[in-house]
Formats: C-alpha cells, structure tokens, sequence
C-alpha cells in the first residue's frame, strides 16, 4: 500500500537518481551526498536564500535508489555512494530502471534525471504521473512539443521540474548579468563560446550521434540570456560541420555547430560550440563570451580563470576552481561546494519549501531554473537542429546555406527558398 506523502516522515526529503554518467555519478551524487551529510542549511548562502537556513536546518536528505542502464555502473554509484556519506542506496538497472524505483519508493520526493540528452522525457513524465518533483539535467527535452507535454503535466500535478543551468550561478555571471549589464547599455550583440574535449564525444558518451554540441551544452548560454534578460527567439540560423568524428571515430555526429539567435529585443548572440577539442588543451573546457552594448562591452574568459601550472611531464594546465572543488573538513572528508551543484540545490529548495512551508509554485518562481524558461532553449534547440542539417545538406550540394527559422506567436517556421517555408510548431513561443 502507498504510504500517504504528506505524513510519512514529514522532515524528511528522499530522492532516486536516474543516470550515473559524467554530471549524474559526479556533481549529482555527490551534491546528494551533501545533503544527506549535513542537510540544506550550509549551502543555501551561495544561491541568495540563506534566510531559509534556520527553518529548514532540521531537514533530512536521502539517496534511497541509483538507477543506470547496467549492473556495473549502478553498483559502481553504489559503492561510491557508500564511500562518501556511509550509506546504502539500493541499484536498479535496465532499459527504463525508473519505473522499477519508482515502484520500490512510491514515497519519493525528488526524481533527479541525468540520463542522456534524448532520454529526458520519459522518466520526468513518469516521475510526475506519480505525483514526484523532477530535477533534470539540460536540455530539458530536444523536442519542444515534448517540452509543452512535461509543462502541462507538471502545471497539472503542482509539482516542480528544476533544470541544471549551473551557468546561471557562475560568479562571473552574476557580476556580469546582476551589475554590469546595467551599466553597458541596451545589448546590441555577443558571442559565447563553450568547447568540449574529444573523449566526451568519442569516449564519455555513447550517444553523440543522437545529440550535437549546441543542444549538449550551448543551451547553457541560450539560459543565460533568457533568465536574465527576459528575451525570446525572434529568429535563427544555423550550420554545422562533420569531419573529424565521421573521418577518424566512424561517428556521424557534428564535430561543431553555430548557431545565430536574434532576439525580441533586436539583439544578435552568437553561439559556437564543439567537441573535438585535442586531450592535451590545457583546460578542462574552453569557454569565453562577450557582450557589446551602447555604452561598453564586457568580456569573459571563463576556462582561464587565472590558475595556470605547469608539472614535468604534464605540460600547462589551468584549473576553473568556481565550479567544483573540495574542501577539506577536520575529519579528512571533503565538501563539495561550487556552481556546479548551486542550481540542484536551488531546485531542491523549491521542493523543500513547498513539501514543509506550504510554499506555491508562484511563491518560489524565480528561485530555482524552472521549465518554462528552459522551454524557450528547447524550442531553439528543436529549430537549430532543423536548419543546421538542412543547411549542410544544401552545401554538400553547392547550393549555399539558405535555411533560417522565425519565432512568434505563430509558432515555429523554417524558411527555405529551395523547398518552401514549413511550420514545424503552432504554438505562440
């Protein structure tokens, strides 16, 4: 029998964690590790709500269950799990080894989805027809009619789905969007850049072919300019490049894509993304961006954040210190602090506040990454797609790169001279 959620253990917050890759056994499990050690209360400062931490200090976390598509890996998580906070999680595995958690902990509170960027909608919807919050890694979807579908249904349970936009709480980026944006004038255009290294692609990941680099990490910058500007698409273009993973790798995925935004309020963002960067490039990514404005400009370097060593035998290497590190506790175990994981403690605090504060999804909107902003990244990230490969295709074929794509209330429309305009999405973006 289902225990009734509003009594059972009431101060306490049980979560199930469904991918343990790259970002699902590193910054989720151990920022789960986090709370289970020492609650929410010591980490609510970095996010702005430390006025909560006295309230929900006595608030209990629980990894009960991991969740992968092998043994291996489940126990894998498992074990490290056990190493950083004591305690046992129970493995699941299979094909869709959500619904067998779920049914093992129908008490769940929070469903946490790190699974690959095409496997997303299936165990958030899951999570909510069970009547449990989501946290899911970026992209939300890579489909905006999914993106509508997990919307609704969310609006339908009351419950949250909280994305993992850490880039939102990257301390450069609150100096940058809370101080200095005000200060350059009205945005005229900008540049952002993120680029992965190649084992992502080749070794890291087994999906690169049902994914590209702009939907894996460029929608980190389109969330950017959408939360803090309050920006819409208004119109896109696209084009992307296959060389050295089809060549090399047999893999036929896009070695990089970039990606023009214009937005509704006239300004120009161009997003350029890869992963093929070579294993011996200094940093663990390269990412800069630049904004232009009327009155000033503003520039960023964010892998060079002014930490270069160089070891004999390891060449130069620099280190971004912002976004996870460890800090030593008296006892020899370590914290993990960073922006990294500053958005996954954002969105369980929503959940916190509405399980124990009787909190409303109006009262925390604003306080955590929430859908309906990531649905703006998911509808670029469905058009980009669109036009990239049939700009590709066309040049393949010598016939230029023509393809665009428009915003409105209309929908979503592609228009191409060669094969007429299409309207991909009916619904006002």
């Amino acid at each position: 029998m289902t225990k009734d959620r509003r009594t059972f253990n009431h101060r306490t917050i049980r979560i199930g964690l469904i991918g343990a890759g790259m970002f699902g056994g590193d910054v989720h499990l151990q920022t789960y590790a986090n709370l289970q050690r020492s609650g929410i209360a010591p980490w609510l400062g970095r996010i702005g709500m430390d006025d909560f931490a006295r309230q929900f200090a006595d608030v209990r976390f629980e990894l009960v269950g991991v969740a992968t598509r092998t043994v291996a890996s489940a126990k894998r998580a498992q074990a490290m799990y056990k190493d950083l906070t004591g305690a046992e999680v129970v493995p699941f595995h299979g094909e869709s080894p959500w619904v067998d958690l779920i049914d093992a902990f129908p008490d769940l509170d929070i469903l946490a989805v790190a699974t690959p960027d095409h496997l997303h909608t299936a165990p958030i919807k899951h999570a909510l027809e069970n009547g449990i919050h989501v946290i899911v890694e970026k992209p939300m979807t890579l489909d905006i009619v999914e993106a509508d579908e997990v919307i609704a249904l969310a609006q339908q349970k009351n419950l949250i789905v909280g994305l993992d936009m850490h880039k939102r709480y990257d301390p450069d980026h609150l100096k940058i969007f809370h101080e200095l944006l005000a200060e350059i004038g009205e945005p005229i255009y900008g540049r952002a850049v993120l680029e992965e290294p190649l084992e992502v692609s080749t070794k890291t990941f087994k999906w690169a072919t049902q994914s590209d680099p702009f939907s894996y990490v460029g929608c980190h910058w389109t969330d950017l300019f959408i939360s803090y500007l309050k920006v819409k698409p208004a119109s896109l273009f696209a084009v992307g490049q296959k060389a050295k993973l089809i060549n090399e790798y047999n893999i036929d995925a896009y070695d990089a894509v970039q990606v023009d935004v214009i937005f509704d309020n006239g300004m120009n963002i161009h997003f350029a993304n890869h992963w093929i960067t070579p294993p011996d490039f200094e940093g663990p990514v390269n990412q800069e961006s630049e904004i232009l404005g009327t009155r000033g400009k503003i520039e960023s370097d964010a892998q060079y954040r002014g930490l270069r060593y160089t070891i004999e035998g390891k060449g130069s290497r620099t280190s971004n210190t912002h976004f996870t590190r460890d800090v030593m506790r008296p006892d020899g175990s370590k914290a993990y602090v960073g922006y990294g994981k500053d958005s996954l403690i954002a969105c369980v605090q929503g959940v916190v506040r509405m399980k124990f504060a009787d909190a409303s999804l109006a009262d925390i909107a604003g306080t955590y990454p929430d859908a309906d902003e990531a649905r703006l990244s998911v509808a670029i990230l469905h058009a980009a797609r669109i036009v990239r490969d049939r700009n590709y295709a066309y040049l393949q074929r010598g016939m230029g790169t023509p393809t665009t794509a428009k915003f409105g209330a209309d929908g979503i429309t592609i228009l191409d001279p060669y094969n007429g305009n299409t309207q991909i999405y009916n619904q006002p973006i």
